[in-house]
C-alpha cells in the first residue's frame, strides 16, 4: 500500500495520495478485524458485552442489534455493507480482540504518514528515503496493547457509572466529556510518552525532561482536538463503535504525536 506514495516523492505529498492511504489503511485493518476474529471464535467476553451492547432504549435481542446495525451504526460505515456487517459481527463475538487489532493497524499507518512529513537531519529538504521500521512496530505494539484495551475497559467503566441517557446532548453526557478529557486524557498523556519512551530505549530522566517540555502544549493541542471529539463520541456514537470513531481520530492525532514523541529531548518540532 505505501508503494501508491513513494517515500522518494516531495515533502507536501498530494491530498488525494494521503486520503488513498488512509481509506486502504482503514480498509485493511477493517479485513482483518473481521478474518481474526473469525479465527478465534473461542474468544469469550462475555460480560463486556451485554455492557457494549446495550444503547438505552434498545432491548437485547439478537433481530434488535440487527435493526439498529442497519439503521443508525451503517451510516457510519464507509465500507460496503456487509464488510461493515463483518466487523459489527466481529465487535458482537470479540470486541477487545477487534479493538485491538483496528488499533494495531490505524497506529503505525499514522506513523507512516508521519514519517513522511518528518525532515529532521535532511538537507536541501529532501524527503528521508527509508521507513523507520521499528518506530512503527513501536506504535503498532501501543496501539494494539494499550490504547485499545485503554479505552474499551474505560468506556465500559464510564458507560456503568453513567449510563447513557435517551437525550444525547444532556448534563449526564457533559459530566462523561470532562471526565474523559480532563481525567483520563491528562493520565493517557503521560502514558503515550512513558510507554514509547521506554519502547525506544529512553532513560527515565529523559522521558521526564521530555514531560516538562512538551506535556502542556501536548494537552492544549489534545483538548483542540479532542473536546469536540468527545462531544461526538458520547453523545452520539453506540457504546460499541466508540474506540473505533477514537481510532479514526487518533489516525490525524497520532502524525503529530508521533513526531513529538519521537523526538530527542530538548529538540524542538519543526512547524509545518
Amino acid at each position: 500500500m505505501l508503494r501508491d506514495c513513494s517515500w522518494s516523492c516531495h515533502l507536501a505529498p498530494s491530498l488525494g495520495c494521503t486520503m488513498l492511504l488512509i481509506r486502504r489503511f482503514i480498509t485493511a485493518c477493517t479485513l482483518l478485524a473481521c478474518w481474526s476474529c473469525q479465527r478465534c471464535s473461542g474468544f469469550v467476553c462475555s460480560p463486556l458485552r451485554s455492557a457494549l451492547l446495550s444503547p438505552v432504549g434498545m432491548k437485547q435481542h439478537k433481530h434488535d442489534n440487527r435493526s439498529i446495525r442497519r439503521s443508525g451504526v451503517t451510516r457510519m460505515a464507509a465500507a460496503p455493507t456487509e464488510l461493515w456487517d463483518s466487523y459489527l459481527h466481529a465487535l458482537e463475538t470479540a470486541p477487545l480482540l477487534t479493538k485491538s487489532i483496528t488499533a494495531g493497524c490505524i497506529f503505525p499507518a499514522a506513523d507512516a504518514v508521519a514519517q513522511r512529513f518528518d525532515t529532521k537531519g535532511q538537507d536541501d529538504g529532501e524527503v528521508q528515503q527509508q521507513l523507520d521500521i521499528a518506530r512503527t512496530l513501536r506504535w503498532l505494539f501501543f496501539g494494539f496493547a494499550v490504547q485499545a484495551p485503554w479505552n474499551h475497559f474505560f468506556y465500559v467503566f464510564l458507560d456503568g457509572a453513567l449510563p447513557p441517557t435517551p437525550d444525547p446532548l444532556s448534563t449526564t453526557t457533559a459530566v462523561k466529556v470532562l471526565i474523559d478529557q480532563f481525567v483520563q486524557a491528562p493520565i493517557f498523556t503521560v502514558v503515550i510518552f512513558g510507554v514509547l519512551g521506554l519502547l525506544e530505549g529512553k532513560a527515565v530522566a529523559d522521558i521526564r525532561e521530555q514531560l516538562d517540555q512538551d506535556y502542556k502544549s501536548t494537552m492544549l493541542a489534545n483538548w483542540g482536538v479532542f473536546v469536540p471529539a468527545a462531544v461526538v463520541n458520547l453523545a452520539f456514537c453506540p457504546p460499541e463503535l466508540r474506540v473505533l470513531f477514537l481510532n479514526v481520530v487518533f489516525f490525524g492525532w497520532t502524525i503529530f504525536l508521533s513526531t513529538v514523541v519521537s523526538k530527542g529531548p530538548g529538540e524542538a518540532v519543526e512547524e509545518a
